[in-house]
């Protein structure tokens, strides 16, 4: 599989992209340095809007603007002017904490969790519903990094990177409502630590290797069906975009490297394009 460099964005910590089918853009975040980017993959341009804290997920809505999820909680954004309005506080007691990873369910509610930047097991998974309502769904998580679901709806896939493994819940479209966690495919330690993913229209579950340089695409029994290796160590999450849905975009990290590795890989933090012969599933709007 021949992995391209497509823009050496120098994230310290890239993450969280998202295909914006309305503007034919990919969307992803440097999460510490709260840059949101919006990449352009025809003329490969890039313009990247300062929100002024940690963000860590970010997804196309309804109205045309975007939300992100940062250290103090959920914000619209215009990316046009770089306005950033304020809807609601998430864990102002946890100075700490910063939002991770998210997604947007069937019905259009925006997921996204909290981390603990010093290592504590007190995060939680929120679910922001289109009415502006928020819900307090998983607790105790150490470093969520990954959540989407199957293209029926009725499964939720999750992942907590402590757990080295992949969950699945049953989820239900109509209340979004989980139940029955189980787990769904375990990552040995010797292969990396499961972070972001995302989910084809076949099904199947892509997951990117933390200090793992791989990409993980896993069958609905939870089989390993391929591994891509990355030109990088720290993949953080891939999404497929483009207009028939077949470019996957995989974003990168170089926020754990020495000096050394980072010379050995000049292009980590980059945004790096496969075309593996699968098809994505178009992102979900926030309804809101």
């Amino acid at each position: 599989m021949q992995i391209d460099l497509v823009r050496d964005a120098k994230t310290e910590l890239g993450a969280a992209p998202v295909w914006d089918a309305a503007r034919s853009r990919l969307l992803f975040v440097d999460v510490m340095r709260g840059h949101v980017h919006d990449f352009d993959p025809a003329t490969g341009s890039e313009t990247v809007t300062d929100v002024g804290e940690p963000v860590g997920v970010i997804t196309p809505t309804v109205r045309g603007d975007v939300i992100i999820g940062t250290q103090s909680g959920f914000h619209r954004l215009d990316l046009s002017t770089g306005a950033k309005t304020h809807l609601a506080p998430v864990e102002a007691d946890r100075p700490d904490n910063r939002m991770n990873d998210g997604g947007v369910d069937p019905g259009g509610r925006f997921w996204a969790a909290t981390m603990s930047m010093t290592g504590r097991r007190h995060g939680t998974l929120y679910r922001l519903d289109p009415d502006g309502r928020i819900w307090q769904t998983l607790t105790g998580l150490t470093a969520s990094s990954g959540i989407d679901w199957s293209p029926d709806g009725r499964s939720m896939y999750y992942v907590d990177m402590i757990t080295s493994r992949i969950d699945i819940f049953d989820f239900d479209p109509a209340t979004g409502v989980m139940t029955n966690e189980r787990p769904f495919a375990t990552i040995p330690h010797t292969a990396g630590f499961p972070d972001g993913l995302t989910v084809d229209a076949e099904g199947f579950v892509w997951l990117a290797l933390w200090a793992g340089s791989a990409l993980h695409r896993y069958a609905p029994d939870g089989r390993l069906d391929r591994t891509i290796v990355t030109p990088v160590t720290h993949p953080t999450k891939c999404a497929f975009g483009g207009p028939d849905l077949e470019d996957l975009f995989i974003t990168s990290a170089w926020i754990e490297l020495t000096p050394k590795a980072r010379e050995a890989q000049p292009h980590a933090g980059g945004l790096f394009h496969c075309r593996p012969g699968i098809k994505g599933k178009p992102a979900t709007l926030f309804a809101g």
